[in-house]
């Protein structure tokens, strides 16, 4: 993906939050660890989890998900050393493999941040990234049958894979999730709903966070005629995202081939699969999980002030929180949906797991 493309991608991103939609694409074949040569500080290796939340998904994604992981210099010359672990969430139409440069040149490069900002005096933490890119190009890490429990893969099958094969500091206040776009949804999401699991959030342009009561009617109808893979491939941004955001927010398991129902049906909004689609939006869901996210040692949340629409839900959420008297940070920064999120990986979310994750 060229980085106009995923500057367009970004842009359609914030118009699609207007209509709660992520997409899913197909999952490159499980492999065993493969080690990827960097010239970087730490090493990098790609390995394969198996996820028990995900089977028998009926999009029919492998429960085999490719994960990066980067592990900090000296690893291993320092048998006995254990570390924290960031977990960070890539976004919609994204992968692990891009975020770590092994498709070309990205937007972000998770490696050269990382190195960056161990130089600036960041502590030395295991970055760990799990592949979500699937049938309809993003898992939107939700809990569906139709795409699997991607909160409880995270959370729980992934936590303890690694817990059980590299040396973590195994405990709540050693671990921290960001992510960005999907992958910040994602990060708010997860967090509210596993507060035992991690200590700290930082959510970059986070997407889908608002509910829309008015789909997009005409969009619906598009979406509902594509009927085969080809078709989707063709389909734009939105449509995608209408399609990813159906299979993990009103799944329908009654409902072969596709297992899902769309908010409009025939010209005639679905009130019930619209407000299946607003439950699932973190500003509606927030107020439900104030006593989760107060446990939180730390919380934060930021967008470019061009992601227009990103950055409006951003300041939405950051006066709910103020309202309910829950400390967080938050930052409008100059930039759009990609252009600082490698420079802000190294010089904010870093620092910030830093100063909050527990090191020893």
């Amino acid at each position: 993906m060229t980085s106009k493309q995923t500057l367009g991608m970004a842009v359609a991103l914030g118009l699609a939050a207007a209509l709660l939609a992520p997409a899913t694409l197909a999952q490159q074949p499980a492999s065993a660890a493969i080690a990827v040569a960097h010239q970087n500080v730490g090493r990098f290796e790609r390995i394969s989890v198996h996820g028990a939340s995900l089977e028998g998904n009926l999009e029919g994604d492998s429960a085999d998900r490719q994960v990066s992981i980067y592990l900090p210099p000296g690893y291993d010359q320092s048998p006995r050393k254990r570390y924290p672990v960031l977990y960070l969430l890539h976004g919609y139409t994204d992968s692990d493999s891009r975020w770590f440069g092994l498709d070309g040149k990205h937007f972000v490069h998770v490696p050269t941040a990382i190195d960056k900002a161990w130089a600036d005096g960041a502590a030395h933490m295991i970055i760990v990234m799990p592949n979500a890119y699937t049938r309809y190009q993003g898992s939107m890490y939700s809990n569906s049958v139709t795409t699997g429990d991607w909160e409880a893969f995270v959370a729980h099958d992934l936590v303890t894979y690694v817990d059980a094969h590299y040396r973590t500091l195994a405990r709540r206040d050693s671990r921290g999730l960001a992510g960005h776009s999907m992958g910040g949804y994602g990060t708010v999401r997860i967090g509210m709903k596993y507060p035992q699991v991690f200590s700290s959030l930082y959510a970059m342009s986070p997407c889908c966070m608002g509910a829309s009561l008015a789909p997009n009617a005409e969009m619906a109808a598009q979406a509902a005629a594509i009927s085969s893979d080809a078709d989707f491939a063709k389909a734009g941004f939105g449509l995608k995202a209408m399609l990813a955001s159906a299979a993990a927010w009103s799944p329908n398991p009654g409902k072969p081939p596709r297992y899902f129902d769309l908010p409009v049906v025939d010209g005639k909004p679905q009130a019930e699969v619209i407000a299946a689609w607003a439950a699932n939006a973190p500003l509606s869901m927030v107020h439900q999980y104030i006593p989760a996210l107060r446990s939180f040692k730390a919380i934060a949340f930021d967008a470019g002030d061009k992601d227009v629409g990103i950055a409006a839900t951003v300041r939405s959420l950051d006066q709910t929180l103020t309202g309910y008297g829950l400390k967080h940070d938050w930052a409008i920064y100059d930039g759009d949906h990609v252009s600082a999120i490698e420079q802000r990986l190294q010089t904010q979310v870093m620092p910030f797991f830093t100063r909050h994750l527990q090191a020893r």
